[in-house]
């Protein structure tokens, strides 16, 4: 990873760093092109459809487990409806941190700037998509699936204390994942019609915040001083930790009649579910290597996540 080459140019390893109004620019164009009101573009009032899933069977956490081959299929569509609302739970947390994290970023910056817009209108996004999740939950009829307390506590440290760098690892740590994860779930034809509506608006969305962060990320960690670097390594490892932990509230197996212990346990043991979370953060994980965030501790932290290899 390379530094500053000129007073207004910045370069990293994967090359020249684009003007932050530049790509403002861009993506509040993209914004007015493409944005969603989700209780006017998704059809609230149609029932959910017989026979379809919440959440592609392949995505699931039990899936081609022991315990997932015992099961009957009406209990396998049952563990996608939890599935979905823990996903969808998790996703509002996520979400509302997230909004916290961006007011911060842009309280010192000038407020007519396109950068502070698009944050402001990134914001917005966020509050529909999180309306737009709770919403689908409760059509659904699942409870919500808080995370455990202790991490919905720290969360309130990483708010208070983290610094740039730190906040858009987390923000894309958030959002990359669940991301690839809706891509597959959106043209599925197997899934409910809600279901693709709602990622499908997501995806699309998300997309914008995603080179958001990525590009303010970069330039954080050519700009930020070495000790604020290392700080983020080591807090994105940690924030990889405790969201593959939360991924799935255990709740979810008691609520379909499995045994909760058996069930986790056969999470953490089936190599498909490894796959599955690998590959939805391989592209995040490709990308922070290459900007010089998987060092040292933080990259341990990663692989013990079950995140990276």
């Amino acid at each position: 990873m390379t530094t500053v080459t000129t007073s207004d140019a910045l370069r990293d390893a994967l090359g020249l760093l684009r003007d932050r109004e530049e790509v403002a620019e861009r993506l509040l164009a993209s914004s007015a092109k493409h944005s969603f009101d989700p209780d006017k573009e998704l059809d609230w009032s149609a029932p959910f459809e017989d026979g379809k899933w919440f959440w592609p069977p392949e995505l699931l956490s039990l899936y081609d487990t022991p315990m997932w081959r015992r099961m009957s299929e009406d209990q396998r569509m049952e563990l996608s409806r939890h599935e979905a609302a823990s996903l969808g739970s998790l996703g509002i947390w996520f979400e509302i941190i997230l909004m916290q994290l961006l007011v911060r970023h842009i309280y010192d910056k000038p407020v007519t700037s396109k950068h502070v817009r698009y944050a402001l209108t990134e914001i917005a996004d966020e509050c529909r998509h999180s309306m737009m999740f709770a919403r689908v939950i409760q059509k659904a009829g699942s409870p919500a699936y808080p995370v455990p307390r202790l991490y919905h506590n720290l969360a309130r440290v990483l708010k208070t204390v983290s610094t740039t760098p730190g906040s858009f690892a987390a923000t894309l740590l958030g959002e990359e994942i669940l991301d690839w994860m809706q891509r597959l779930t959106f043209p599925d034809e197997r899934v409910q019609s809600l279901m693709r509506g709602v990622t499908r608006i997501h995806v699309v969305e998300e997309a914008r915040h995603v080179r958001y962060a990525r590009e303010e990320l970069r330039r954080q960690m050519v700009t930020a001083p070495a000790w604020e670097r290392e700080l983020t390594r080591v807090s994105c490892g940690e924030a990889a930790r405790v969201f593959s932990t939360c991924f799935v509230n255990p709740q979810v197996y008691e609520n379909v009649g499995l045994d909760r212990r058996a069930a986790v346990a056969q999470v953490k043991a089936s190599g498909h579910r490894r796959e599955v979370m690998q590959n939805g953060a391989r592209r995040l994980t490709d990308f922070l290597d290459d900007i010089g965030v998987l060092r040292g501790v933080g990259r341990r932290l990663w692989q013990s996540s079950g995140l990276l290899a």
